[in-house]
């Protein structure tokens, strides 16, 4: 089907002159050409994958489509949010969202079962219901405080990065040190603060895999933005995450903007140590006075800039500096019944092991030995969340199952190619398939016999399809390290050349959103966040 703004670079290449080349169509490149389109500015996106919204987009298999990136969204479904100010802007207020309602998480250790309500109030009350001793009761309102102040506080550290070498020198450190004093400690130290109790500690984190690190390793302050970022509830987009990219992809279009898929970037032509355009690898050359990268600072620094550039310019190596976050496996189950019929929940499952309260420990013992119990399953139920499914694949439901899996696991078949990677590989991906349907089944046992369609991705999908050279899903890890390192912000070296995405912010299509809103700030010299205020 075609999409206004969407077309193949193959099929037809660029024509006429752009105000910026864009590097990438997930959610911070569309962000940053939609706020250009909405000044005027014609803006050129280029897109390697056949299909166009990075990790918000969808694949299909005859009466089934997946969401490979989006499970839900926080804050959206409040109109007076920024982010929902924010996404009526990008995509013209075309784009619109179904309330998961008051229970969007459960989190589960064996038979112990823990929901997440939707609003400050009852997600405090509700966890006090469970964990009802005064101590508790006071960790939990101190943790809830702890959230909000530091989610408040990150808005000065992120702003920090679009100012001006000499005003950052001066005031920088005074704008970071207020989110770092518990923003940048591990998420464990912070929780070891507050409470004694190992149970009710795994349970505040039982959303760690929405940001790829478990207690110990991550930031507190990717986590306080994470859990406040859904505490007031969660939606999900209807018709599918495949509207974000086409809804923004209009009003890219108004502007006489477009999105290129099958266009892929070899390298960032620089002279003079200046950014002037890309070479793509049919060996064209496409100029514009303005290059933005969503590509991630990996695939920035480490492959799109040619090892000269890199060492005159003093880049490289910078991406060695925060280690890339983990990568997945994901099992995309379809079956011939509606999800009501099925008994299918809004709700995620969060499932851990019986008694695993300590889940730095459950991912030590699996990564020690792949046999031993998940540390993690992730379950979503898009068909049930979507209201516009039914009319698209009537009488289908859908189900995502995830789970934690180290590239390490699957890196003797890199050199494969994508469904020709040989029956050692399938018979380990089925392996671990079957695991994981052992796990749905637990919880969901109506489902029994009544699979219709199963696939698997692995972390070289994710590296096929992303080119993330790991097949990490969230880009650089939330490390307190990762947050400490001043050179990932918007501008670079390379004059002319900034860069986007969430390895200057955060993970999740909240923190690319405001990737994008910050890069146009840095670019453009004024805070673009005060227009959603």
């Amino acid at each position: 089907m075609a999409v206004a703004g969407i077309r193949s670079y193959v099929q037809r290449p660029p024509e006429g002159d752009y105000a910026a080349i864009v590097i990438g169509s997930g959610m911070s490149g569309l962000t940053c050409a939609a706020l250009m389109a909405r000044e005027g500015q014609r803006a050129l996106v280029l897109e390697r994958h056949y299909t166009a919204g990075g990790f918000t987009h969808v694949f299909r298999r005859g009466d089934y489509e997946w969401d490979v990136g989006i499970h839900y969204i926080g804050e959206v479904h409040r109109p007076e949010s920024l982010l929902a100010s924010v996404f009526r802007y990008l995509t013209d207020d075309k784009l619109e969202w179904a309330d998961m309602g008051e229970v969007y998480d459960r989190i589960v250790f064996g038979d112990e079962r823990f929901e997440l309500h939707a609003g400050v109030d009852a997600f405090s009350r509700h966890l006090c219901e469970q964990f009802p001793s005064a101590a508790d009761r006071r960790a939990i309102d101190r943790y809830v405080r702890l959230i909000r102040e530091t989610s408040r506080a990150y808005r000065s550290y992120a702003m920090e990065k679009a100012l001006p070498a000499p005003v950052s020198r001066l005031a920088g450190g005074l704008l970071r040190r207020r989110f770092l004093r518990f923003g940048g400690r591990t998420t464990r130290d912070v929780l070891d603060g507050l409470t004694d109790n190992p149970k009710l500690k795994g349970v505040l984190t039982g959303q760690y895999g929405d940001y790829g690190l478990p207690p110990g390793q991550s930031a507190f302050g990717m986590h306080a933005l994470l859990a406040g970022h859904y505490m007031r509830g969660a939606a999900f987009p209807v018709g599918g995450s495949s509207r974000i990219a086409e809804t923004i992809a209009a009003v890219i279009d108004s502007a006489g903007g477009v999105i290129l898929t099958k266009a892929e970037v070899e390298r960032i032509l620089i002279e003079k140590s200046t950014a002037v355009g890309v070479k793509m690898t049919d060996g064209r050359e496409l100029r514009a006075p303005l290059v933005i990268s969503s590509a991630g600072v990996a695939n920035t620094f480490g492959r799109l800039i040619a090892r000269d550039d890199r060492e005159r310019l003093g880049l490289a190596g910078l991406q060695d500096r925060v280690d890339p976050s983990w990568a997945h496996v994901g099992l995309y189950l379809g079956f011939r019944q509606t999800a009501e019929e099925l008994g299918l929940q809004k709700a995620n499952y969060w499932i851990y092991p019986e008694g695993g309260f300590d889940h730095d420990a459950n991912v030590r013992a699996y990564l020690a030995d792949p046999e031993r119990e998940f540390p993690v399953v992730y379950i979503s139920f898009p068909s049930a969340k979507d209201p516009d499914w039914e009319s698209r694949y009537p009488g289908r439901a859908t189900i995502d199952v995830i789970t934690l899996a180290p590239y390490e696991w699957f890196a003797r078949w890199e050199g494969t190619r994508w469904h020709r990677r040989g029956q050692d590989y399938e018979a380990f991906k089925q392996r671990l398939t079957d695991r994981l349907l052992d796990v749905l089944y637990r919880y969901e046992p109506q489902l029994r016999g009544k699979l219709d369609h199963c696939e698997m991705s692995t972390p070289l999908s994710t590296r096929h399809f992303v080119n993330y050279s790991r097949g990490e899903i969230y880009g650089l890890a939330h490390s307190p390290q990762r947050f400490a390192q001043r050179f990932l912000r918007p501008k670079t070296p390379v004059r002319r050349l900034w860069l986007t995405g969430q390895d200057i912010t955060t993970a999740g299509i909240a923190g690319a959103a405001a990737s994008g809103l910050l890069t146009l700030s840095a670019v453009r010299g004024k805070d673009y966040f005060r227009r959603f205020a």
